[in-house]
């Protein structure tokens, strides 16, 4: 058997090796750093921006914004409480629910512009 075999079965450099050992270490290391760099940038930096984006539009929360909830319920602020807001679903119907609860507020333009084209199929179905 080649001695060189033996090395490599017991797992020891041959006599001469060791310089070769350290530059094979720092190379090991350059694809765990950039697999660490590539999860920041993709994963936990914009987890991090839309968890703050969240939080500021849950603490501007204000009567009269039309919100959606998570579990999809659509209606308008009706109070603000510190951790909760009362939500007024239809003309009788009040909903209290955590503010985090909250999953957008719907921005004016939107629910007019839906509102219009309801109007206007409403209008040409008359016709």
């Amino acid at each position: 058997m080649n001695p060189f075999h033996l090395y490599q079965l017991m797992g020891v450099p041959p006599e001469g090796a060791g310089a070769a050992g350290g530059g094979s270490f720092i190379t090991t290391l350059i694809p765990f750093a950039l697999i660490i760099v590539i999860f920041y940038f993709f994963i936990i930096r914009p987890q991090n921006k839309k968890q703050k984006e969240t939080q500021r539009m849950l603490s501007a929360l204000k009567k009269g914004d039309k919100v959606v909830t998570i579990g999809g319920i659509h209606g308008t602020i009706d109070k603000v409480k510190e951790s909760t807001v009362v939500i007024r679903v239809d003309d009788t119907a009040k909903l209290e629910f955590s503010r985090s609860a909250i999953s957008s507020v719907t921005t004016e333009g939107k629910a007019e512009k839906i509102e219009e084209k309801a109007d206007e199929s409403a209008d040409e179905s008359k016709n």
